[in-house]
């Protein structure tokens, strides 16, 4: 698979850098280019590459693109067999795609809306977290002995909540509160730590993200 990849992406979103974690668990060699502003005059090759939700990530292979952080995850493993990160049995494949699917559709947006106040937010984000806490079960990842599309999906959980969680007074991750989850959590972030944007950089952005929403939290 010698052709040209790219990713258009934000360094920040976690639904950016989980294909970028892909790939570099992967070991496929790719050009990355920041979209700069995603909230006023965004780039043309976005608008044009993704028409319809005019959304970040936005995967190019060989010239074509591919939209949706799910998909794009899901045609990765499809197009490079190495390290896969979905199972190989129907049935397990259809369980990572199910975990996935519930992590982008009842815990992300939740989360974020938890840390900006809301307290219906909050609620279900710790519901969700005891449903992925009990999931997890004794295993040392999602994907079981290795990393696998939930705990890609997942990435955000692990570490963006902990970045944001220093400058911020919610504290949803917790040992105390969700042990499986926090020791699946560490485990995660040190093995893919390198292909991780830099904590300090992260901190630092949601520090000035939520002082400027809501002034220090």
């Amino acid at each position: 698979m010698g052709e040209e990849v790219k990713v258009l992406g934000v360094w920040a979103s976690p639904f950016s850098y989980r294909v970028e974690i892909a790939l570099k668990l992967k070991g496929i060699p790719y050009d990355y280019i920041e979209e700069e502003d995603l909230h006023g005059n965004k780039s043309e090759l976005l608008l044009k590459s993704n028409p319809v939700h005019k959304k970040i990530p936005v995967f190019f292979h060989a010239g074509k693109p591919i939209a949706e952080s799910l998909v794009i995850l899901e045609y990765v493993d499809e197009t490079w067999k190495t390290n896969p990160i979905l199972p190989q049995d129907p049935y397990q494949r259809a369980m990572a795609r199910f975990w996935a699917k519930f992590i982008d559709e009842k815990c992300m947006f939740p989360i974020w809306n938890a840390f900006h106040g809301d307290d219906k937010a909050l609620e279900e984000v710790h519901d969700h977290l005891e449903i992925l806490e009990n999931e997890l079960k004794d295993k040392r990842f999602f994907g079981g002995e290795s990393i696998g599309l939930v705990d890609i999906v997942a990435s955000f959980i692990s570490y963006g909540i902990g970045a944001i969680q220093e400058v911020h007074t919610v504290k949803l991750l917790t040992n105390e509160k969700y042990p499986k989850l926090y020791k699946w959590s560490e485990e995660f972030v040190g093995v893919i730590k390198e292909y991780l944007p830099p904590r300090d950089k992260l901190v630092v952005f949601y520090k000035a993200h939520f002082e400027a929403t809501h002034g220090s939290k």
